[in-house]
């Protein structure tokens, strides 16, 4: 529990988590608001909203990051950010990655009130395309303020349906001029649900993470030939879904050889024509594997590799890797975690430290600022659902912690 008097206002912060979850309603209790759709602007445009009623001026780059800054007494010294997202998934949760930013613009909502001012400025920040369920790869924004991802790349990248990463960015209105890579921070901190069930399991309040599974993704093409599905002979067809088949089940059986610690799968297949009496001539697939050693993420990555070229031999089409990337993060503060560790003590929240099994803005922000995570429990671990779920009760701690770690970072001489 936390023993000092300075805490925020839980039934504020719900109102705020409780309007995001109207805007881009899902089709029972979650979101529809993968990032640049015209509910992610509607969602945009009200965190902007209520950052400018709480005295705080917004500024966004050339991606659509958006930085709410509240200025500090010594405004020269580089800011101590913290936030997440606001886009979510096709059938998501009202949580994910909206936690992290509206537990943001609650504590400096709460400094307001207190009248507390800090040495260095602080900035609660939403990046753009966590999710990368529109526009691929996932934490788009955050790479590209860190110089991982080139603007230009970024703002050509497409849709299913063809739009253009810039063209639907300007739409919203969030084609911002903030030039990128970013601006220097003195640190960044990230509050997120956990998105696993160990916190709620064990009756823990807090996560402090240390670092994150190694990922490894793929968008694989198979270019085959359209085909009569009866009277085509075995040894003339040429099966882009037969191809793409061979590989996902050899990406499963990859997850499957380094259990219990590796994760991986394909959770989508695209196909052309995808018509009955066809054969496909063209399929994607997206590779997704995972594990906390990097080494060992890299073998398995080097597995797919070999299983790319094979699906493509054994299904007799032709194989591209059309896109790739990485992310995870081994790399993590040990100040900013020292810190989490000593305020919750002094706070008296019990926390356990952690892993992060998902994908975080946190781990591109680490390449260039000091970062650190924390976690807050979630009901049985689901999320990337629309049943995703937290109490206040559970989640106050977290968001405390984060107010108490954020102060005492910007405030030391």
């Amino acid at each position: 529990m936390v023993t000092n008097e300075l805490v925020v206002d839980g039934a504020r912060l719900w109102e705020t988590l409780t309007r995001s979850g109207e805007i881009g309603p899902g089709r029972t209790t979650g979101l529809n608001r993968p990032a640049l759709c015209t509910a992610d602007g509607e969602m945009r445009d009200q965190f902007v909203e209520w950052c400018r009623d709480a005295g705080l001026a917004v500024r966004v780059d050339q991606v659509g990051n958006i930085f709410a800054r509240r200025e500090g007494t010594e405004n020269t010294l580089p800011p101590v950010a913290l936030g997440s997202h606001l886009d979510t998934q096709i059938a998501g949760g009202k949580y994910d990655g909206i936690l992290g930013v509206l537990a943001g613009l609650e504590i400096v909502r709460t400094l307001n009130d207190r009248s507390i001012s800090t040495r260095r400025p602080l900035e609660v920040v939403c990046w753009t395309n966590e999710e990368g369920a529109r526009y691929q790869p996932p934490m788009m924004g955050a790479g590209a303020f860190a110089g991982i991802h080139v603007l230009d790349w970024v703002l050509d990248q497409t849709d299913d349906d063809g739009k253009r990463f810039g063209d639907e960015l300007k739409r919203i209105g969030y084609a911002g001029d903030a030039t990128l890579p970013g601006h220097d921070l003195d640190s960044y901190f990230e509050l997120h649900i956990e998105q696993g069930p160990e916190l709620e399991a064990e009756g823990v309040p807090v996560g402090i993470v240390t670092g994150g599974f190694i990922a490894f993704g793929s968008q694989v093409q198979f270019h085959g030939e359209t085909a009569h599905s009866g009277p085509t002979p075995m040894d003339k067809r040429r099966n882009a879904l037969v191809g793409a088949a061979y590989l996902i089940a050899a990406v499963n059986d990859i997850g499957w050889k380094y259990h219990p610690d590796a994760r991986s799968t394909s959770s989508r297949i695209q196909l052309w024509p995808n018509k009955y009496g066809i054969l496909p001539d063209w399929a994607e697939v997206t590779v997704d594997i995972r594990h906390p050693d990097r080494e060992t993420a890299r073998k398995m990555a080097d597995e797919v590799s070999g299983a790319i070229a094979e699906a493509g031999r054994k299904g007799n089409v032709d194989v591209e890797v059309v896109k790739e990337w990485e992310f995870g993060c081994d790399d993590f503060s040990t100040d900013c975690i020292d810190l989490l560790r000593n305020t919750a003590d002094e706070l008296g929240i019990s926390y356990k430290e952690m892993l992060s099994q998902a994908g975080h803005d946190a781990y591109h922000v680490a390449a260039v600022a000091p970062t650190a995570m924390i976690f807050s429990p979630c009901r049985n671990g689901i999320t990337h659902n629309e049943d995703e779920h937290i109490e206040q009760i559970d989640t106050l701690p977290a968001v405390n912690l984060l107010m108490h770690a954020v102060l005492k970072r910007a405030n030391r001489t």
